[in-house]
């Protein structure tokens, strides 16, 4: 299963990957890409993503929770990539 924690600001993508690599040191460290989403036409609208990948679906309901409130904190949002 893999995570996307979407932010608009970089600052905010790179902390929540630290965080992430904390709180869940067997996934390893998340990756921080660039990325135009879906519906986006511009590259000033690029947002950054924190890629997670749980291959073994080891993130159970509270973990899920985490993510969000994290992508929360940093006024982002995670959808399933």
């Amino acid at each position: 299963m893999r995570h996307l924690l979407v932010f608009h600001e970089r600052d905010s993508a790179e902390e929540s990957a630290e965080t992430v690599a904390e709180l869940f040191p067997a996934l390893g460290v998340p990756t921080v890409v660039r990325e135009l989403l879906a519906g986006e036409d511009d590259a000033e609208d690029a947002q950054w993503v924190v890629v997670v990948d749980d291959p073994d679906g080891a993130l159970g309901p509270a973990d899920l929770a985490r993510l969000d409130s994290l992508a929360e904190e940093g006024e982002g949002w995670r959808e399933p990539g």
